[in-house]
C-alpha cells in the first residue's frame, strides 16, 4: 500500500464524495477513482460501496479509515518534528485547554524556566478534546489533559494532581446557597439542562442541552442561565461574580495529568515532565 492511495482514499472516505475528495487533493476525479479500485484490488476487499446517489463506507473500509488517520497523523507529526528539532532554536508546544488552571500553569512553566537548559514554551490554547489531535499531528509537543474525561490513548502520561468537582450555577439559582450537592441534584434541574462536551472526532452527542467547545463558552452560558456543568474546582479559582460553585460531595476525582506522544524521544519533553511531576 502507498502512502498516497492511503491519502486517497480517507479523502474519499471522509468525504463520501468523489468529486469533492478531488477537489481536495486538488486532482482530477477519474485517477482518483482508479486509485482507490487499485486499492482494494490490492487488499482483496471493498472498501466502499458505491451507487450513482452516495458513497458509503464498508466494514472494512470505516477500519482502513481508522487505521489511514493514524498512519498519515503520525507522518506529519514525524515531518514536523523532525523540521522543529532542526530549527536553530529548539522549542516546545504545550497545548492546552483555555480556562485550565492558571495557577497550575504559571508554577510549572516558572519552574522549569529555572532549569538548566530550558527552552522557551509555546502555549496554545485550543478547545475541549483538541489537545490529543494536536499531539497527534506533531503540532504540540505536550499537552495537560484531565482523566477521567479526556482520552490518553496513545500516550505516555504523568499524574501531576488530583482535585474535586464543584457544579457552577447562576448566582440566582436556588441551589447557589447550599453548601454542597450531589450529582442527582444537578441532573434532575429542567430549566439548567447539562452542557454537552464535544466526542474525540468533534461531533457532539445526542441529547438535551447545549453543546459547549470551551470553558469560556460554558461560563458565559451558564450566568445567562441556560445550561450548568459539573467541573474540576480549580477551574473556579478566579470564578466570575454573577456564578457560584457549589461542591458536588460524590462527582468523581479529576486527575490533572501531563501527557505527550509514545516513544518520545524529547529532552526537553522530558525535563518539562520531570519538572511537572516534582512541583
Amino acid at each position: 500500500m502507498e502512502t498516497r492511495e492511503l491519502r486517497y482514499f480517507v479523502a474519499v472516505a471522509e468525504e463520501l464524495h468523489f468529486g469533492r475528495a478531488a477537489e481536495r487533493l486538488g486532482i482530477a476525479q477519474p485517477p482518483l477513482s482508479r486509485a482507490v479500485l487499485q486499492l482494494e484490488r490490492q487488499l482483496g476487499v471493498t472498501l466502499l460501496n458505491r451507487t450513482s446517489r452516495s458513497v458509503t463506507l464498508t466494514e472494512a473500509g470505516a477500519v482502513l479509515l481508522a487505521e489511514g488517520r493514524i498512519i498519515l497523523g503520525a507522518m506529519t507529526a514525524a515531518e514536523r518534528r523532525t523540521q522543529r528539532a532542526a530549527a536553530d532554536r529548539p522549542s516546545l508546544v504545550m497545548a492546552t485547554k483555555a480556562g485550565i488552571s492558571e495557577e497550575i500553569l504559571t508554577k510549572l512553566l516558572d519552574a522549569y524556566a529555572r532549569e538548566p537548559g530550558a527552552v522557551p514554551v509555546e502555549l496554545h490554547l485550543c478547545d475541549a478534546q483538541q489537545q490529543q489531535q494536536l499531539l497527534r499531528e506533531g503540532r504540540a509537543d505536550v499537552t495537560l489533559i484531565h482523566l477521567p474525561f479526556d482520552s490518553v490513548a496513545g500516550l505516555d502520561t504523568e499524574v501531576i494532581g488530583t482535585e474535586g468537582q464543584v457544579a457552577v450555577l447562576p448566582a440566582t439559582h436556588p441551589l447557589a446557597g447550599r453548601a454542597n450537592v450531589h450529582l442527582s441534584d444537578v441532573a434532575t434541574l429542567p430549566e439548567l439542562p447539562p452542557a454537552r462536551w464535544p466526542n474525540a472526532d468533534g461531533s457532539f452527542p445526542e441529547g438535551p442541552g447545549v453543546p459547549i467547545s470551551s470553558l469560556t463558552q460554558l461560563l458565559q452560558l451558564i450566568a445567562l442561565g441556560r445550561t450548568t456543568a459539573v467541573v474540576p474546582e480549580s477551574v473556579c479559582v478566579n470564578l466570575r461574580r454573577d456564578l457560584v460553585a457549589v461542591p458536588v460531595l460524590d462527582a468523581p476525582v479529576v486527575s490533572t495529568v501531563i501527557a505527550w506522544p509514545a516513544l518520545s524521544r524529547s529532552r526537553a519533553v522530558a525535563d518539562l515532565v520531570r519538572v511537572a511531576t516534582q512541583i
